[in-house]
């Protein structure tokens, strides 16, 4: 069952990013969430973590693009799939503890990227 649970938070979390709510993800991220961003140099994303649900929620908003959002298998588990005219310029995997998403990592490296059609 925590499968199914998970991925209806993995949901709720895509669809407060295809909607860019602040709020909505808010309330998704546990009070201690952090998020980690990997851009390989080519695309701007800070090195350090960002922690705490304000700062990680406004840190997903303000980097990840505009773009159809999708729910689709990422290393094994639900994640979070942005396409811009077909192309993928993120994929987002989550760590789910309860009903909370304690965890993000977000990859924006077009050269990570390149495999996801």
């Amino acid at each position: 069952m925590k499968k199914r649970d998970d991925e209806a938070v993995v949901r709720r979390f895509a669809t407060a990013c295809g909607n860019r709510s602040l709020a909505a993800l808010r309330l998704l991220l546990a009070p201690e969430a952090v998020v980690i961003r990997d851009g390989g140099g080519k695309v701007a994303a800070a090195l350090s973590p960002v922690r705490g649900a304000d700062a990680a929620a406004r840190c997903v908003t303000d980097l990840l693009p505009e773009a159809a959002v999708t729910v689709e298998a990422v290393n094994g588990q639900a994640g979070v799939v942005l396409r811009r005219a077909g192309a993928v310029v993120a994929v987002v995997s989550l760590s789910v503890t309860g009903a909370k998403v304690a965890a993000v990592w977000i990859v924006l490296n077009p050269d990570k990227l390149r495999h996801w059609v």
